[in-house]
């Protein structure tokens, strides 16, 4: 069936769903996703997440499945892990993790027992919610205790985080970030952890395309035991995530993952996951990952030079804060809902020892992924910057913001969305 009988038929089975969707992606294609953590998925993942893989059931593993008609489950999942192994120069690897989430969970349940200690990032200075913020479940489980930033240059405190690793004799140190600006010397978390005797995992769901691409650093050359990361984000895969690990901790991780945490993974996810792999190791994505980095570096200095103040001053990698209490008098919700009534799409962030609360913050989080996978550059950026700006500056006039949303508009009609 072709893609506008599918649309028929869909607006005549369900017309409410079928406005929603071409509601989205009107949204998509007139506006721009500035929100660091999303992007425009390859085309051919669009094309496997909808395909038949959908309606097959393959709990277990390659070779090992409880159900028959797995000649192509088999196939796609082995290619995943191949691909996945020399993407990244990993020993071993599981695609079978549903989300970021679970994707964490299965290395705490699968490496540690309920009531251990992790050393992680915390989460008013650029963690995330899995790395035990006291509202998630693994909080509960586990016993989290927290690294922080310098408050003085927003780099993180090594001497702090020694210490408090001394001091706590964690089983695991976690590094990773969803609102950290800069690169980590995975060497210097290594030299902690091994203070402490202490495995070493690194959740880079955020950067896992621009280590894929080699341009930033990969956590497994230092030789941590356990790197995470989604496959959407910097990757442009579908929704999912991947777990890369020592073979000494594979049958471990794997028996966490299915049967500990979950049932049949999403075959279609898997594929498209392949597919990812693939892509991801052309020049080309080579290409698009240096210029998510140059593009962020230019955006940077561009709102810099309008006086916006950016958390740590700058970014090292594909995202950046800026303070807009302190560059605007706005706090991030307000900021973003600015943003939002001109196209562009950012997201609230807390900044490090925040004083105001999570869904009243002081910043606001952006980056380049999207940006730069419909083909924007560094001219682009100045122009988006001067957009941010005014618009922060515009007191909410609804003149100019509807001259803004019209220059967002003929920004983003040179710049297709990919797959639509």
């Amino acid at each position: 069936m072709s893609d506008a009988a599918e649309r028929t038929r869909l607006a005549q089975s369900d017309n409410d769903i079928y406005l929603a969707l071409k509601g989205e992606e009107a949204r998509q294609r007139a506006g721009l996703e500035l929100i660091p953590s999303e992007n425009y998925a390859f085309p051919e993942v669009l094309t496997l997440l909808g395909s038949a893989f959908t309606n097959k059931y393959s709990e277990g593993y390659p070779g090992r499945r409880y159900y028959g008609g797995q000649d192509y489950t088999d196939r796609i999942e082995t290619l995943a892990r191949d691909r996945a192994r020399a993407l990244f120069r990993a020993e071993h690897a599981n695609v079978q993790p549903l989300s970021g989430s679970p994707m964490n969970q299965a290395v705490y349940l699968g490496l540690l027992e309920p009531g251990d200690t992790i050393l992680a990032m915390d989460l008013s200075h650029g963690g995330h919610l899995t790395h035990g913020a006291p509202v998630s479940h693994m909080g509960r489980l586990f016993n989290f205790v927290r690294y922080k930033t310098d408050p003085a240059t927003g780099a993180i405190d090594f001497d702090g985080l020694r210490k408090v690793a001394r001091e706590t004799k964690p089983k695991l140190v976690v590094c990773g970030y969803s609102s950290y600006p800069r690169d980590y010397d995975y060497a210097d978390f290594k030299r902690v952890a091994d203070e402490a005797g202490a495995l070493t995992m690194a959740d880079v769901s955020h950067i896992g395309g621009l280590i894929a691409a080699n341009v930033m650093r990969n956590p497994l050359d230092a030789g941590f035991d356990v790197m995470t990361t989604t496959t959407h984000k910097s990757l442009r895969g579908p929704r999912g995530g991947l777990i890369l690990c020592k073979e000494a901790f594979a049958k471990r991780i794997d028996a966490s993952v299915f049967p500990g945490l979950q049932g049949g993974p999403h075959m279609n996810q898997v594929a498209a996951a392949a597919t990812t792999f693939r892509l991801a190791a052309m020049p080309s994505f080579h290409d698009y990952a240096k210029a998510v980095l140059a593009n962020a570096k230019a955006l940077a200095a561009a709102l810099t030079a309008r006086q916006a103040r950016l958390v740590t001053s700058g970014t090292d990698n594909h995202l950046m804060v800026i303070d807009t209490v302190a560059s605007f008098g706005l706090d991030g919700a307000k900021a973003q809902e600015a943003l939002d009534r001109v196209g562009l799409t950012t997201n609230k962030q807390v900044i490090p020892d925040d004083p105001n609360p999570p869904m009243r913050p002081s910043g606001l989080r952006l980056g380049t992924p999207a940006a730069t996978a419909r083909g924007m550059g560094v001219n682009e950026m100045e122009e988006i910057a001067a957009i941010i700006v005014e618009t922060l500056t515009s007191g909410g006039d609804a003149v100019a913001e509807a001259r803004l949303a019209n220059r967002t508009r003929t920004l983003t009609a040179r710049f297709p969305v990919p797959g639509l």
